[in-house]
């Protein structure tokens, strides 16, 4: 999910890894490299046999901020879309106006389950503010809530402090802890900020996977993000076994922009190969613009349904 930045365009073209990378460090495209990203022509197509392993159907969701236009002009049907879909799971950005009770019984409805949710700490950070979203994440019906979006300064620039990141781990730490006692596992979403390099070399990410408690924070890894802030995820699970509980499965197109499943150049099977190590255990579609211009709201739903249809048929 990302709901403040705004997408650079880098001129196309076939680059080598190294170039993918140095190119995403400054938010450029990474296009197609061999054994890394696929292009869909080089992809197998969907429900081809390319392995014995597959996507687990009931930990398929869906990141709602996906929906959020349709879902504000009609909650309960775009529930049933989703439902009708195949999704049983999805994860929450927000109650759309509603309390968390209503939002919960027009899950029940629908016949779907919020199994995680986006919600962000109090900056600085407040235990009966936090003790409140954890409250209302068990009346929703969560089982894991998820801090969804840091990396700018107050001028809108990427933090190059490391002390910045270094207090947000403290606070995720307290977030982690209060949870647990909640009966919710806690984690942390990315961008591509936390890969910038901070002034003494490391970056947001090394500091936040090192200075958290494992038994208090995971890690919820954007594998569009990932790639854009110039690092291979399998790189990134293999640095952090055991960690990275939840991933948000985006595709990248080759200018660098977003694409649905399978349109794009990630190539996710060699990553989900990686999913024991990784510790996964949700799967969740989101496309940041799914349904802002020049897309319709409405194209939000088909994004939902290639996605599903694509991680139920990926073999790998």
């Amino acid at each position: 999910m990302d709901q403040q930045l705004n997408q650079s365009t880098p001129a196309s073209g076939a680059i080598s890894r190294r170039g993918v990378l140095r190119a995403a460090t400054v938010s450029a495209a990474a296009v197609g490299t061999a054994g890394l990203l696929a292009s869909p022509a080089a992809a197998a197509p969907a429900g081809q046999a390319q392995g014995r392993r597959r996507v687990p159907v009931d930990r398929i969701s869906i990141q709602l901020y996906t929906l959020r236009d349709q879902l504000a002009a009609d909650l309960p049907g775009t529930l049933d879309a989703l439902r009708r879909i195949g999704y049983r799971r999805v994860e929450h950005a927000g109650f759309v106006g509603r309390t968390a009770a209503q939002f919960r019984a027009a899950l029940d409805e629908a016949g779907l389950r919020s199994t995680s949710g986006h919600t962000g700490i109090p900056q600085p950070f407040d235990a009966a503010t936090w003790e409140q979203a954890l409250a209302d994440a068990n009346v929703v019906g969560c089982k894991k809530i998820v801090h969804p979006y840091f990396g700018r300064d107050a001028s809108g620039q990427a933090i190059r402090d490391p002390n910045v990141y270094r207090a947000l781990a403290r606070d995720l730490n307290k977030a982690g802890r209060l949870a647990e006692r909640a009966g919710l596992d806690f984690g942390y979403h990315n961008h591509q900020l936390e890969f910038v390099p901070l002034t003494d070399g490391s970056t947001g990410f090394e500091i936040l996977t090192g200075q958290t408690d494992p038994r208090l924070v995971h890690f919820e890894l954007d594998l569009y993000w990932t790639w854009r802030g110039a690092h291979d995820p399998v790189d990134v699970i293999r640095a952090n076994r055991g960690r990275i509980r939840q991933v948000h499965v985006k595709d990248l197109d080759v200018e660098g922009g977003f694409a649905d499943l399978g349109d794009g150049v990630i190539d996710f099977g060699r990553i989900f190969a990686n999913e024991r190590e990784a510790g996964i255990e949700e799967y969740i579609v989101e496309r940041d613009d799914a349904g802002t211009t020049p897309r319709s709201p409405a194209d939000a739903l088909d994004t939902a349904r290639v996605g599903f249809d694509y991680l139920a048929s990926l073999r790998y």
